[in-house]
């Protein structure tokens, strides 16, 4: 097996033609192919260099000193998924110019509609089998836990965006983009969202296990439809937060004031009414709830 793939390695330079240097590593004999334009300097025979050493998608052994990528074996890092191929996985982008790595079927979701696409990202170290392939292994429980931090009660009701990493029954598992962890259960989402894509959530709560509890509903006020979203608007603008009109208004004076029927109207205000936004009161309509943005 060749240890040294995967890493960064000290090699000497044994010989060269017009285009490559050739390395090798001290630990184990294997030959490198080193593109001149990628040495940090000119090389003779004896020379050390330092580099990251793979095989490249055309199986040939290549160290680079440009394109070191930060995902390494026992070096955890993001990558960017670029292909799928429902037979073998997904490809993802670890930086190198002539070599994806691939996340194995046999680590993503049984449900293939829940696999990474394109653009998704895969947080990851690199691994190498017994036939010297080098393959993407997804960080676990305990990577996340390291690398966490802890939130504060000031991010309750925020927006923030997060990383799916785990999908289970009991729901879905996230990192912030601040690092912190958080969990989405399914009656806080109309559809579960994919391994590796990244969501826009809100912060409902914190739980005794130092993790966000999220939710990728929308806000009741961004949930209620055009016709009371445009009265909820009217109001926040009204310097008193207040309008003369009420689901009892006359239906020609609310077609002139709203544009639209009585009846869309009463609809409207009943829903943010029963979202307890507003209330009426003396032949008035009033914001009782300041929405947050």
């Amino acid at each position: 097996m060749n240890t040294a793939l995967g890493k960064v390695v000290t090699a000497v330079m044994i010989d060269e033609n017009d285009q490559d240097y050739f390395v090798q590593p001290d630990r184990n004999g294997q030959t490198y192919r080193l593109p001149k334009d990628e040495s940090p300097q000119v090389l003779h025979i004896g020379g050390q260099v330092r580099g990251f050493v793979y095989e490249n998608e055309d199986h040939q052994l290549q160290m680079t000193c440009q394109h070191i990528p930060t995902v390494q074996v026992d070096h955890y890092d993001y990558g960017t998924v670029v292909n799928v191929r429902r037979d073998l996985g997904v490809f993802v982008d670890i930086g190198l110019p002539n070599k994806d790595v691939v996340v194995s079927l046999d680590d993503l979701p049984t449900l293939k509609h829940l696999w990474p696409q394109p653009g998704d990202r895969l947080l990851i170290a690199l691994q190498v089998d017994n036939k010297d392939r080098i393959w993407g292994k997804l960080a676990d429980d305990q990577i996340y836990q390291t690398i966490s931090a802890a939130p504060s009660k000031k991010l309750l009701n925020h927006d923030t965006y997060a990383t799916v990493y785990r999908l289970k029954m009991s729901g879905t598992f996230v990192i912030t983009d601040n690092y912190h962890l958080g969990f989405i259960h399914p009656s806080e989402r109309d559809q579960e969202p994919r391994l590796g894509q990244r969501v826009k959530a809100r912060v409902i709560g914190l739980s005794s296990h130092g993790s966000l509890n999220l939710s990728l509903k929308p806000r009741a006020y961004q949930a209620i439809g055009e016709d009371a979203q445009m009265i909820l608007t009217m109001l926040e603008h009204d310097l008193n937060h207040r309008l003369p009109y009420t689901d009892k208004s006359d239906p020609a004076l609310i077609r002139s004031v709203f544009g639209i029927s009585k009846g869309q109207f009463k609809r409207a205000v009943g829903h943010l009414l029963k979202e307890r936004l507003v209330s009426q009161q003396d032949g008035q309509l009033i914001l009782i709830k300041e929405q947050d943005e």
